[in-house]
């Protein structure tokens, strides 16, 4: 019997629709549109068929770019989050509908009206993943183009959802008039009346995504679950600890705060089907194109002429701030060091540059049997690694499914996961989490 289920801690489930992004294998017969809400459909009844808490979707305010032209894995498009969510509160019952809205390019009377009728639509299954930026490209889609320094995205974050919650929490009653909102900050000056009484949540369950200090720390003293991209044990676990304490730091029960990392999943009927099976996906995500495109994070240098099946660069990385891409968040610190890495591996098992990048940036955080998988999932939560997952497959809209089928039966069997969602439950239920203004338990 493993810790976690000793313990008795049930595994949070959410997820997530990919959208655009190099996880999606485009060129399996079994991919779907994107844009298409017949794909969110059966996406989402997917989930909530295998008793799942939400669905998670992510934003992209721009397309991304690579040497001045849009990045392949952009070109499908993005669709707007809360039309969507809305669209599928009403083919669904007890699904939570996650969304990215962006704090920084939008005003905080409109998303609160905006949730909060998202709430009401859905019988309090609303969730808002509150994201920031200071990048200029994406602001040039907008009228404040770039206007917003890097040290004030989450000042204006936080007044943002300060200024938010005042709307929700002002016309508590829709039987009596809503009363007035007034607040002058450094990011805000706004004075009005909610247009939509509090949502039944209270306050719609609030999701964060950032990693840094910052947003770990906005997160410990607003969010009520973190997306993390920390899937390994001792990553999962020290971020788990650090989050957890900057929480109980800003006064707030740990246990409140719920740690959810983005993994991968590759499901077969024995260890070394799915092994298989995860090298075959991974050669399948990673094109010789898209090897070269990922590559050229490293070096900031145009790679275009390079031979994916050929030997890495030859040149050193342009350690310059100026970048050949744009609209994507940098991850390298040290462009010459991840390159030194890349060439010793490189050396180490003969590998070509699209087998390096194979190599080193495509990974299933989760690959085995059914069995393996919901003991790896279970042993997971139980030794605080995370509260749950939130699962991102390779294919759309049927990826989930194969999770659904095989894993979802076996942690229910271990009692590791619901089987029957609550009467009436909104995803604050599904989730334990406290409403606003209840007092500590």
């Amino acid at each position: 019997m493993t810790r976690a289920h000793a313990a008795g801690r049930q595994i949070i489930l959410g997820a997530h629709f990919p959208g655009v992004n190099n996880t999606t294998v485009w060129s399996d017969p079994a991919s779907g549109s994107h844009i298409a809400f017949e794909s969110f459909r059966r996406f989402a009844q997917s989930a909530e068929r295998g008793f799942f808490d939400f669905l998670f979707l992510a934003e992209g305010l721009r397309l991304r770019e690579q040497r001045g032209v849009i990045h392949d894995l952009d070109v499908v498009g993005r669709p707007d989050t809360l039309p969507v969510l809305s669209g599928l509160a009403a083919v669904t019952a007890h699904l939570g509908l996650a969304g990215t809205i962006n704090a920084t390019y939008n005003e905080p009377y409109e998303v609160a009206r905006q949730f909060a009728t998202l709430d009401h639509l859905s019988a309090g299954r609303a969730a808002w993943n509150v994201v920031t930026t200071s990048d200029a490209f994406t602001g040039e889609n907008f009228r404040r183009a770039g206007y917003l320094p890097h040290d004030q995205r989450y000042s204006r974050a936080q007044e943002f959802l300060d200024v938010a919650r005042l709307f929700w929490d002002s016309w508590p009653d829709p039987r009596i008039e809503p009363g007035r909102v007034s607040y002058t900050g450094t990011q805000f000056d706004v004075a009005g009346y909610p247009g939509v009484p509090r949502p039944p949540q209270g306050h719609p369950v609030i999701f964060q995504a950032g990693d840094s200090a910052a947003g770990r720390d906005f997160a410990a003293r607003n969010a009520d679950a973190v997306f993390t991209r920390h899937g390994t044990p001792e990553a999962g676990r020290a971020f788990y600890a650090d989050v957890k304490s900057r929480a109980q730091a800003h006064g707030r029960d740990p246990e409140n705060l719920k740690v959810l990392p983005g993994v991968t999943f590759v499901i077969g009927d024995t260890d070394e089907d799915a092994r298989e099976r995860a090298a075959a996906i991974r050669a399948q995500q990673v094109s010789g194109q898209t090897a070269i495109l990922l590559l050229e994070h490293v070096w900031n240098r145009d790679l275009s002429g390079y031979d994916p099946d050929g030997p890495l660069p030859d040149i050193e990385p342009d350690l310059s701030e100026t970048t050949v891409f744009q609209g994507r968040a940098r991850q390298i610190d040290d462009r010459a060091a991840e390159a030194a890495r890349l060439r010793a591996l490189a050396r180490e098992k003969n590998l070509t540059l699209r087998q390096t990048v194979i190599e080193t940036q495509s990974r299933q955080t989760f690959v085995g049997s059914p069995e393996t998988v919901a003991e790896a999932l279970i042993d997971a939560v139980g030794t605080r690694v995370c509260d749950g997952f939130i699962l991102v497959p390779h294919i759309t809209p049927a990826g989930l499914e194969p999770f659904v089928e095989r894993v979802v039966p076996l942690l229910q069997e271990r009692g590791a996961l619901r089987t029957e969602y609550p009467a009436n439950a909104t995803l604050r239920d599904l989730l334990g989490l406290p409403y606003p203004g209840e007092a500590p338990a």
